[in-house]
């Protein structure tokens, strides 16, 4: 069993104003003030167990929500008394080695998902109705698929537009063609056009990225990424329109001026991250590795409110754990949309 290292950013949000320090180009990037942990979340309880590689997790209107099982291709109802309804099977996915069904997002009564078809990974939007998912409109598509780096992740931003985490496949070359979807975190409207204000007039966000699997906005709206590393460095990075985060040129820190450094890196085999989020303060990340929810802390801005991560049995190795559940880690201080740990943790617990 992978060991799960709880990693602890110990800065002020306010030593970050304006993000100078923290998502600055070349150099080292350091913590700068230390502050409080406190606020340590409740015992996490289950919500529903038995589920088969639980992906993505977003939230209704109502407070249920809606997962996803990658190797399955079905999208889940769960209710906070843990009821499990089957919505839907995506009949177009292809579940294979990383890819399959990944992320969900909620808007109203529309759900979009990310999953891996027969030439591509794909951006597809459904009606929910009392009979499930229905409507099917594809948004994007010729998002590069590989057995392994399919990114995933789909959040809505402050901003109201749907942002998608985008990998390279394992095709290095894809991070810095702009012209690629591929090694990207896009930004778009609801109908899959690319977002007003995008930097580059195209879904491209930002570039330069191995495999980001969480995404997570500040109070300020601020966005920040965890992105697996290959060998050496994993990371979180602070992200800005426009910016170029150095893969394959550069994993973890460097002095290129014209890569954006992470603000926060840590060996790979500590832990491999997936899902963000951001409240109380803090930057909350569930990984891979081991049995724990990895907290950064920041300066406190919000109130605790409950998270549901979930903890699939196996993704991007061979190791396999006890079953799968979806947990509630009541009084954690986490938003809802933080949640899916794609890969080899046994539960889903906060330190």
């Amino acid at each position: 069993m992978r060991k799960l290292w709880t990693i602890m950013l110990l800065t002020a949000l306010t030593a970050c104003s304006g993000l100078t320090a923290c998502s600055s180009r070349g150099g080292e990037v350091r913590p700068t003030a230390a502050v409080s942990v406190g606020d340590a979340p409740s015992a996490p309880e289950d919500v529903a167990t038995g589920l088969a590689v639980p992906w993505g997790i977003a939230f209704l209107p109502g407070g249920d929500a809606v997962v996803t099982e990658r190797d399955t291709a079905r999208v889940l109802r769960v209710t906070p008394t843990g009821q499990v309804t089957e919505l839907a099977k995506i009949e177009d996915a292809r579940p294979d080695g990383e890819g399959g069904l990944m992320g969900v997002a909620t808007k109203e009564d529309q759900v979009f998902l990310y999953y891996t078809a027969e030439q591509d990974n794909r951006i597809v939007r459904y009606r929910l109705t009392d009979g499930g998912l229905t409507d099917q409109q594809l948004l994007v598509q010729s998002i590069p698929k590989g057995g392994i780096h399919n990114g995933g992740r789909l959040a809505f931003g402050p901003d109201g537009f749907l942002y998608a985490t985008t990998g390279e496949t394992g095709d290095r070359d894809l991070a810095q063609r702009r012209d690629s979807l591929g090694g990207k975190i896009l930004r778009m409207t609801v109908d899959g056009a690319p977002a007003p204000g995008n930097p580059f007039g195209t879904l491209v966000y930002s570039y330069g990225h191995r495999n980001v699997q969480g995404l997570a906005w500040d109070g300020s709206g601020r966005l920040y990424a965890s992105e697996f590393g290959a060998n050496t460095y994993d990371e979180v990075n602070r992200i800005e329109p426009g910016g170029n985060y150095g893969w394959p040129d550069v994993e973890g820190r460097g002095s290129d001026q014209s890569y954006i450094n992470p603000i926060l890196t840590w060996p790979t085999e500590d832990a491999s991250p997936s899902g963000l989020a951001y409240a109380n303060g803090s930057l909350w990340m569930a990984a891979l590795r081991g049995r724990a929810c990895g907290r950064s802390r920041w300066a406190r801005t919000a109130p605790p409110a409950p998270r549901w991560p979930t903890s699939p049995t196996a993704t991007a190795g061979s190791a396999r754990s006890p079953p799968p559940r979806t947990a509630s880690c009541g009084s954690a201080p986490a938003t809802r949309t933080a949640a899916a740990t794609p890969g080899q943790a046994t539960t889903a617990s906060c330190p």
